[in-house]
C-alpha cells in the first residue's frame, strides 16, 4: 500500500479540538465518580454501623484533606452530570453540527466551571 497521507507520530504536537477533550474528560470523572462512589459507600456504611462510626465519620471529614476529596468528588459528579445532559441534548437532535458540538463544549465547560466553583464554596 503506497499512502499519501500525512503521519504524525509525535503526540506533543496534535491538536485536539475542544470536544475531544470534553469527551475525554467526561469519561475520566465517569471513573473518579466510580472509584469515589465506593469510598463513600464505605463512610455510609461506617457512619451508620454506631454512634461511634459516626463520630469517626464526621470527624474525618472535618479534615481539609478531606474537604479537598469531596471537592474533587463533588467536581466530577458536576462536570459528568452537565456533559451529560450535553449527550442527552445532542441525541435529540440539538448541536449535532460541528459547530453545535464546538459551542456545546464550550457551554459544558463554562457551566462546570462556574459549578465547581460553587461547590468549592460550599465545602469550605
Amino acid at each position: 500500500m503506497n499512502s499519501k497521507r500525512p503521519v504524525n507520530l509525535d503526540l506533543r504536537t496534535i491538536q485536539l479540538p475542544v470536544t475531544a477533550y470534553t469527551s475525554i474528560a467526561h469519561r475520566i470523572t465517569g471513573v473518579i465518580l466510580f472509584l469515589g462512589i465506593a469510598v463513600l459507600l464505605y463512610a455510609l456504611d461506617l457512619s451508620l454501623a454506631s454512634e461511634q462510626g459516626f463520630e469517626q465519620v464526621n470527624a474525618f471529614l472535618a479534615a481539609p484533606l478531606a474537604k479537598l476529596v469531596m471537592w474533587g468528588l463533588l467536581s466530577a459528579l458536576l462536570y459528568h452530570l452537565v456533559a451529560g445532559v450535553r449527550h442527552l441534548v445532542m441525541d435529540a437532535g440539538v448541536g449535532e453540527t460541528l459547530e453545535g458540538g464546538k459551542q456545546g463544549s464550550k457551554i459544558v465547560i463554562a457551566v462546570s466551571v462556574v459549578l465547581i466553583v460553587l461547590a468549592g464554596v460550599w465545602v469550605w
